[in-house]
């Protein structure tokens, strides 16, 4: 009986130790985490330690910074049929 005790122990101590790990997910200061259970949108995670249900959750990470990107200078004519060079930053 106690053999039995111990194995029925091991394996749900196995179980619980790869459990764990799937169901932890650190968000940076700078991302959120976008949550989806089975394929739909379940809500927002802010910065932080969040938990989901592991196999059944899954979490897409959001980088919220700021991106510039430099689009090249360009030449146009207007409606008045003057050229002018335009330079912009997205």
């Amino acid at each position: 009986m106690a053999v039995q005790l111990q194995i029925i122990l091991a394996v749900f101590a196995v179980i619980l130790l790869t459990l764990v790990p799937a169901a932890v997910r650190i968000v940076p200061q700078y991302e959120r985490g976008v949550v989806f259970r089975l394929g739909r949108y379940i809500g927002n995670r802010g910065p932080g330690l969040n938990f989901i249900i592991p196999f059944i959750d899954r979490m897409s990470k959001v980088d919220m910074r700021i991106r510039t990107l430099d689009v090249p200078t360009q030449e146009i004519i207007t409606s008045d049929t003057v050229t002018v060079r335009v330079n912009a930053v997205v």
